[in-house]
């Protein structure tokens, strides 16, 4: 696949859509995230991540994490939020606890983050990616996920 279609996604490798997001330019990212598939990117990629969830490193973390990704078409933003408790990761598309942490980002720097391609720390120390809460747990959730490299 060397399309950034969002009809093939379901069917390509964590680090297949890893080497697509590094190999697409931003503004093409932009452009399809900003149009009627974004939701069924976001699905997809949050629909991984509880496999994509490292109990072993996880240890005794509990934690509701927000994920906030602006840039929809009408302005808005989509927040999904991942539960992590007891050893496990479960996600949902609709928030209904508070959060420990809350992190906001466009939709470019989201899908480089999730695809192993972006630096969180550059970001947040660049304001890409805003971090509100438990900014130790912020650092650290990269390695609660076995995020690919492209």
């Amino acid at each position: 696949m060397t399309d950034f279609d969002p009809a093939n996604f379901a069917n390509v490798s964590p680090k297949e859509f890893a080497q697509l997001v590094k190999s697409t330019p931003d503004d093409k990212i932009a452009q399809v995230m900003s149009g009627e598939s974004r939701g069924k990117i976001l699905s997809e990629v949050f629909g991984r991540m509880p496999s994509l969830f490292r109990a072993d490193r996880a240890g005794s973390t509990n934690a509701v994490i927000h994920w906030n990704v602006t840039g929809r078409a009408d302005g808005g933003t989509d927040t999904y939020e991942i539960v992590i408790e007891d050893g496990a990761c479960a996600v949902s598309d609709a928030p209904a606890r508070d959060p420990k942490l809350s992190l906001t980002m466009g939709p470019v720097d989201f899908l480089k983050i999730v695809s192993g391609g972006g630096n969180p720390v550059m970001m947040f120390m660049t304001g890409k990616l805003k971090a509100k809460g438990d900014l130790g747990l912020a650092a650290n959730i990269a390695n609660l996920f076995d995020i690919p490299k492209a």
